[in-house]
């Protein structure tokens, strides 16, 4: 094996770990919700105290990582991950479940923009989008894993998926101590003494004003509608359906393994064959449908049925999204790319403040909000979102356009 082959194993197995221990977390938190009394809120707020504090020192860690390097950081945030899934384990009250969640966001989001910085320092152009295509598959791996394994481990004790999982991460740091080399020469650092920044939430306020400013809305409203489902399922399961661990686990690892079908295997020939605007657009409208169909599903097969249903027609949505605004995109596709995700994370936060919120007035209501929002979605798209003049059916390839 290559030592560049070797790295990448590595950097694979790690983001496998790091993203199956977060979808670990979803079909087993809504019984610790339970166990300790407490209801939709308080699952909406532990689910957006994670992403906020990804949120907020993401970019931060990026910039530590410039310029300490690569290595020190990386194994900081797989350190930092099996602790908090210790500490998680270990919870005996809500306080603890939401310190640990908190710790988790700050200290583990330090592994995927460092595991991408890593593949930059380390590939050549030409082979830069295998390897952070490497990356997405890891982070795709682990999250169809961690919801099945979960619920099997839940059957032993709710604790022990997460001491599962920070066993894997002491694996993780082992080889990543041992066999990965620093990517970042101390000649390449940036050692000014300039300020570390965190989010640029003026930045993201003008970007709405740009012309990909109308795709960036589409991102929030996406990520926001689609934690209205994410977030309050598992509980949604459990209390309307009496569904146990391993019931919650295996549908969303179902979910898991229809998404991955769907965005590898139908997205590029589809938008190829439609382009992105189209299938936004139908999918969309096939979510605002298929998020209706989930409250009227009363058996295990409907519900397995309807999920189908929505996963399938929103698999491509979020790859479309940002495929679209790399391609109009007027500046630099880093920045653009930066934004895409600041906005989805935003989504991220906000949502399951406001699905936990909806959950504890009545437990239909996130779907029926999710519906609403994605069917707003559908309105703007129809409105304001116009197709590239350049693009014709079996098109294999489309210029970049510059409005």
């Amino acid at each position: 094996m290559t030592n560049n082959r070797r790295n990448l194993v590595i950097l694979f197995f790690t983001m496998v770990v790091v993203m199956m221990g977060f979808g670990m977390i979803i079909p087993i938190l809504p019984f610790f919700i339970i166990e300790f009394g407490a209801g939709g809120s308080a699952m909406g707020l532990l689910m957006a105290s994670y992403a906020i504090m990804q949120f907020i020192f993401s970019p931060i860690w990026g910039t530590v990582s410039d310029r300490i390097g690569r290595k020190p950081v990386l194994m900081l945030g797989v350190l930092g991950f099996g602790l908090t899934q210790l500490l998680f384990g270990f919870s005996s009250a809500l306080w603890m479940l939401l310190g640990s969640r908190l710790l988790a966001g700050i200290l583990s989001s330090a592994t995927l923009p460092t595991a991408m910085a890593y593949i930059g320092d380390s590939t050549s152009e030409r082979d830069r989008g295998g390897g952070m295509g490497i990356i997405g598959a890891a982070m795709g791996v682990g999250m169809v894993l961690g919801p099945g394994i979960a619920g099997w481990l839940a059957e032993i004790s709710l604790s022990t998926p997460f001491f599962f999982a920070a066993g894997l991460s002491l694996v993780s740091l082992i080889l990543i101590y041992l066999f990965l080399p620093e990517s970042l020469p101390p000649e390449k650092r940036e050692l000014s003494g300039g300020k570390i920044q965190g989010p640029q939430l003026r930045e993201l306020w003008g970007a709405l004003f740009s012309p990909i400013g109308l795709l960036l809305l589409m991102s929030f409203l996406v990520s926001f509608g689609l934690t209205n489902f994410e977030i309050v399922f598992g509980l949604y399961a459990v209390e309307t359906h009496g569904f146990g661990p391993r019931q919650v686990g295996g549908l969303l690892t179902f979910i898991g393994v229809i998404s991955a079908i769907v965005q590898g295997g139908l997205t590029g020939p589809f938008t190829r064959r439609w382009g992105e605007v189209a299938i936004i657009k139908t999918s969309l409208l096939g979510s605002a449908f298929g998020f209706a169909m989930m409250v009227m599903a009363q058996s295990f097969i409907a519900v397995l049925l309807t999920m189908g249903f929505f996963i399938i027609s929103n698999a491509m949505l979020r790859p479309a999204v940002s495929a679209l605004i790399s391609r109009r995109a007027t500046g630099g596709q880093g920045i653009a790319m930066g934004l895409n995700n600041s906005f989805m994370s935003l989504g991220r936060s906000v949502g399951p403040l406001w699905a936990g919120f909806a959950y504890d007035i009545n437990s239909t209501y996130p779907y029926w909000s999710g519906s609403v929002i994605m069917f707003i979605g559908f309105i703007i798209s129809m409105r304001r979102l116009k197709p590239d003049p350049a693009h014709r059916p079996f098109d294999q390839e489309i210029a970049p356009i510059h409005e």
